[in-house]
């Protein structure tokens, strides 16, 4: 492995793992939180969605102007919006505001998603872009690991609002990392033209191509069952199982140690049987042991540690899934990687979001409403995954 892919994969990791790091690491302070602020459960959910949301749409904006003016640029201002609104969350009076605020941060912290990704589709294609953000996806799985941990370990001497002090600072250490290490990978005679026509055209084209869609919601639904995990397990975990914010902390790394771990063996799994064979033979798995899970939940079994060993097995089958399925669906778009990214990106957290209020609506204490949730995902990204696998590459070409 040459020192280039592996100084790319360790700042695209540390980038995209910013706006994760904002999201894990508060988790274990939900509670304290909504006991703080005197708010809702799902007033204090909403900082979630609010987040996803934000993060979500703003992918439309920073994936075309980043194939129009460069990658760096839209990093930059990404970072900097995310900085305020960490400063913002760590000062917000109320949840009305620490919502607000979180959206901002959505806003900014959306630039490290779809930016990294087109990044990769710059520099690579097919099993080594898969091996490429398996690895980035290697740093970037060490937030669910350790951004937890760290809000724990701030959380009980310094307080919730600790957390956003922290996450402004490690915006800060990504704006030197920007400068300093990461290439600008789209030079100016391969930016599309700047117009709104260029832009609709981009992603008319790619609303257009069955397979880009399918494969985006197949990643998309794998994720939305993570963020359904996101939701309700600080509830769960620490209210009903009465953990504290360190066990919580654990508890939730056990399913970024599969994550991870599986993840490394995705290329070579897609080198050996075709990266569309290990999509679907890993979403099969995830969705029968997720559904399984569903079904001991339902019968009345309510054990931790059946929990979170499920919970880890399924993770496992995502750390395949999710990073195969993002390259498929940027394989045949390099000339617009950026929206491809963006267009997805926005898709998979719109799902995301849309479950987190599911499972809002839904959740009264217990495992049951977010099991069920995460079941459901499961089974909508296998049932895509029958229909996409399937299809061309490529968009039919109109009659002369």
């Amino acid at each position: 492995m040459n020192s280039n892919f592996a100084r790319n994969a360790i700042v695209l990791g540390l980038l995209a793992a910013v706006g994760p790091f904002a999201i894990d690491m508060y988790l274990p302070a939900l509670p304290t939180i909504a006991a703080d602020l005197a708010a809702t459960t799902a007033a204090t959910q909403m900082t979630l969605t609010a987040f996803f949301i934000a993060f979500g749409l703003s992918q439309l904006v920073y994936g075309p102007v980043a194939d129009m003016v460069g990658r760096k640029p839209p990093l930059y201002f990404g970072l900097a919006v995310f900085l305020a609104g960490s400063i913002g969350c760590a000062v917000a009076p109320t949840v009305a505001w620490l919502i607000f605020f979180r959206a901002v941060q959505g806003i900014g912290a959306a630039a490290v998603m779809v930016i990294p990704r087109a990044v990769i589709r710059d520099l690579h294609t097919g099993p080594e872009a898969t091996r490429l953000m398996a690895m980035v996806m290697l740093v970037f799985s060490v937030s669910p690991i350790l951004a937890p941990l760290a809000g724990s370990a701030l959380i009980v001497p310094f307080g919730w609002r600790a957390v956003f002090v922290a996450v402004a600072i490690a915006s800060v250490l990504s704006i030197v990392l920007t400068a300093t290490l990461l290439p600008e990978t789209r030079p100016p005679e391969e930016r599309v033209r700047a117009s709104f026509a260029s832009v609709a055209g981009g992603f008319g084209q790619l609303l257009r191509h069955g397979r880009f869609l399918g494969l985006t919601f197949i990643g998309g639904f794998a994720m939305a069952s993570f963020f359904a995990f996101l939701a309700g397990s600080s509830f769960v975990y620490i209210e009903h199982f009465g953990l504290t914010p360190t066990q919580y902390s654990f508890a939730f790394s056990a399913n970024a140690v599969g994550f991870i771990g599986a993840s490394q063996f995705a290329a070579r799994l897609g080198e050996r049987f075709g990266m569309a064979r290990t999509v679907s033979v890993a979403v099969s798995c995830f969705a029968t042991v997720m559904t399984l899970l569903f079904a001991v939940t339902a019968a009345g079994v309510d054990n931790l540690a059946v929990l979170i060993a499920m919970l880890f097995v399924g993770n496992a089958f995502l750390g395949l899934v999710i990073p195969t399925t993002m390259v498929l669906s940027l394989d045949d778009h390099g000339p617009i990687a950026g929206m491809a990214s963006a267009l997805g990106g926005t898709l998979q957290m719109l799902a995301g979001g849309l479950v987190i209020v599911l499972v809002s609506w839904f959740f009264d204490g217990t495992t049951l409403p977010m099991v069920a949730a995460i079941a459901l995902c499961g089974l909508v990204a296998l049932l895509l995954s029958w229909v996409t696998l399937g299809l061309p590459r490529a968009l039919p070409q109109p009659a002369e």
